[in-house]
């Protein structure tokens, strides 16, 4: 993986999660050792005025912080305008994450499929949408896959070789509204002993934004003592869940 420049933070004030990280274990990958002891992650999607004035699709900005509301990771989609404009949430992204210096540390990367999207054929390479999750230097950690499922969403977290560890069944109905609040979870179970592992909330953000805007919240749980590298792949399926089925305003899919 080349090397990314620096990314320029938001200007406004925040408060960033202290980088000094002790206990970091051999191996680690270079910038995720701030996941060591978390268990959860908010993930807060940037509002752009463009989307609210003028419905003109914006490539997306995240906010990725701790359960103190301390802020963890920034990140940024790269998009081709014309693969935003045309595709919408079917288009092939690379989500760049940094850290608090404006470093690169994990790229969540997905491919554009014209075919893809539909959950009875998800079986196919060709049908699947799919995220790569990579750390610095090009190493994959892992992917994130649509799988095949009749009508709900079906996720399966795979490790670097392709190994399935565990897989979500989403609600049928994946939607919120003002009347309908509540948040709609994708829990992911282990597929060794089918127990919980981890999950992921959509939450709702307000009705203005919520109705005027695709900038959407999510918050990921795991366990404190789950390896990095897969606390990183749960943090890319946040942005494959919300690309499929939230990333559109008044929650109108398109997959």
């Amino acid at each position: 993986m080349e090397k990314a420049p620096v990314v320029t933070q938001p200007k406004k004030e925040v408060q960033w999660m202290s980088s000094d990280i002790v206990d970091v274990p051999d191996g680690c990958p270079i910038g995720l050792e701030y996941l060591i002891h978390l268990d959860q992650l908010l993930v807060r999607q940037e509002a752009h005025f463009l989307e609210v004035l003028m419905e003109w699709e914006c490539a997306n900005k995240y906010r990725i912080m701790n359960s103190f509301q301390q802020q963890v990771f920034y990140a940024t989609e790269e998009s081709d305008i014309c693969m935003i404009q045309c595709c919408g949430p079917r288009r092939a992204f690379v989500i760049h994450i940094t850290d608090n210096l404006g470093q690169e540390v994990l790229r969540f990367i997905r491919k554009f499929k014209s075919c893809g999207g539909c959950c009875c054929c998800a079986n196919n390479d060709c049908a699947a949408h799919e995220v790569k999750v990579q750390a610095i230097g090009g190493n994959v950690l892992g992917y994130v896959r649509q799988l095949q499922s009749g009508w709900s969403p079906h996720f399966g977290i795979f490790d670097s070789k392709r190994k399935l560890l565990f897989e979500s069944w989403g609600p049928c109905c994946p939607c919120q509204s003002p009347c309908c609040t509540s948040d709609v979870t994708f829990p992911f179970r282990s597929i060794k002993d089918g127990q919980i592992v981890a999950t992921i909330a959509k939450q709702w953000a307000g009705a203005a934004q919520e109705l005027f805007t695709d900038a959407d919240n999510y918050g990921v749980s795991f366990p404190a003592d789950m390896q990095v590298e897969m606390k990183a792949v749960l943090l890319g399926a946040v942005f494959l869940i919300d690309f499929m089925y939230f990333e559109h305003k008044e929650n109108q899919h398109v997959t």
